[in-house]
C-alpha cells in the first residue's frame, strides 16, 4: 500500500513539473511575441491571436512574429527530442547533434545545396536528413567493433564532425562568391521566418515527435544494457539504429529551417533530466517543453538585447551552451 502510494505520489509531482514546463513555454512564446522592435502588450497579442484583425499591430505579430515564433517552437522540439534520443542511446549526458556529428551531415548537404544547386534549394529538408543519416551510419560503422559502446559513438562523432566541417570548408572557398546566402545558414538564424517555413517543418515534427513518444518505453529498455535488454527480447542494435535515424531525422528538419543551431540538443535535456529523471515517458515531453522555452527566450534576447542590431540565435545558444558543455566535462569527466 505505502509502496503504490509513493508511486503515485512521485509520477503526480512528475506531471506537475510537465504542468509547470508546459505554462513556461506558453510564457515564453508570449514574451516572444510580445517583444522586439516594437512592444506589444498581452491583450493586443491574445486578441490578435483569437482572431481579431483590427489592432494596429496585426501585420506585426501574424505576419512576423507569430510564424517566427512557431518556428522556433518546433525547432527547439526538434533539436531537444534530437538530443534526448542520442543521449539515451549513447548514455551519455554530452551527446548532442551538434556535438558528435550528426548536424554536420545535415550541414555539408544543406550547404552543397544552397551553393552548388541552389535551383533546387526546395528540396533542403530532405537533403538535410540524408545528410544527417548518412553521417549517422558514417559514425556507428566507425563506431562497430563487435557492436557499439557510447565512448566509441562519441568518438567516431568527434572525427567525423571534423571530416564534414572541413567539407563545408572547401565549398565556402571554391564558391566564395555565393557564400552570403549560407552564412546565416552556418551560424543558427531565425530571422525572416515565414508561414511558408512553419508548413515545411510541421510535417516532419509531428511526424518525430510522434514516432519518439511512442518508442518510449523501448528506449527505458535500452538504458538497461545490452545484455539486459536483449534478455527482455529487445533487438537492441536494431533501436539503436532506429533511435539514430530518429534522431537524424528530427535534427535536419529543424537544421534545414534554422542552420546550424549548437547546444539545444546538449542543454535541454539534461536539464530536465535533472529536473525529471531518466524515465523517457516523462523526459522526452519535458525536454519537447523546456525547448521550447530555451529557444524562443534566446531568440527573444538576440533581438532585443543589443537593438536595433539582431544577434542570430545561433550565437545565443553559444554564449550560453560552451561553458554548460564545459562543465559537463569537468563534472562528468567522460572524455
Amino acid at each position: 500500500m505505502n509502496e503504490n502510494k509513493g508511486f503515485r505520489k512521485k509520477i503526480s509531482w512528475k506531471l506537475f513539473i510537465i504542468g509547470l514546463f508546459l505554462i513556461l513555454a506558453i510564457l515564453s512564446v508570449i514574451i516572444s511575441l510580445g517583444f522586439g522592435a516594437v512592444s506589444v502588450d498581452v491583450r493586443s497579442i491574445l486578441s490578435i491571436l483569437f482572431g481579431s484583425t483590427d489592432s494596429e499591430y496585426y501585420t506585426i505579430i501574424w505576419n512576423i512574429r507569430l510564424p517566427r515564433t512557431l518556428v522556433a517552437v518546433f525547432v527547439g522540439i526538434n533539436l531537444a527530442l534530437s538530443g534526448a534520443l542520442l543521449q539515451g542511446v549513447m548514455r551519455n549526458p554530452m551527446a548532442d547533434p551538434h556535438i558528435i556529428g550528426v548536424s554536420s551531415g545535415a550541414g555539408l548537404f544543406g550547404t552543397t545545396m544552397l551553393l552548388v544547386f541552389p535551383a533546387f534549394s526546395h528540396l533542403l529538408i530532405p537533403v538535410a536528413f540524408l545528410g544527417a543519416l548518412a553521417s549517422a551510419l558514417l559514425i556507428y560503422m566507425l563506431a562497430w567493433d563487435k557492436g557499439v559502446s557510447p565512448m566509441r559513438i562519441i568518438l567516431a562523432g568527434v572525427a567525423a564532425s571534423a571530416f564534414l566541417n572541413s567539407g563545408v570548408s572547401a565549398l565556402y572557398t571554391f564558391y566564395s562568391d555565393r557564400i552570403q546566402g549560407a552564412v546565416s545558414f552556418m551560424v543558427g538564424n531565425l530571422s525572416a521566418k515565414s508561414w511558408g517555413h512553419v508548413e515545411i517543418i510541421v510535417p516532419y515534427s509531428l511526424i518525430g515527435v510522434t514516432l519518439a513518444l511512442l518508442s518510449a518505453q523501448r528506449m527505458n529498455v535500452l538504458l538497461l544494457g545490452d545484455a539486459e535488454s536483449k534478455s527482455l527480447g529487445l533487438n537492441t542494435e536494431g533501436y539503436r539504429l532506429w533511435f539514430i535515424a530518429l534522431s537524424a531525422l528530427l535534427a535536419a528538419s529543424a537544421i534545414s529551417i534554422v542552420g546550424l543551431l549548437g547546444f539545444v540538443g546538449l542543454i535541454v535535456p539534461h536539464a530536465a533530466r535533472l529536473i525529471v529523471g531518466n524515465d523517457y515517458r516523462i523526459l522526452l515531453p519535458a525536454s519537447a517543453l523546456l525547448g521550447v522555452t530555451v529557444l524562443c527566450l534566446s531568440d527573444t534576447i538576440g533581438r532585443v538585447a543589443f537593438a536595433p542590431i539582431e544577434l542570430p540565435v545561433g550565437i545565443i545558444m553559444g554564449v550560453i551552451g560552451a561553458p554548460f558543455f564545459l562543465y559537463l566535462l569537468r563534472k562528468k569527466r567522460t572524455i
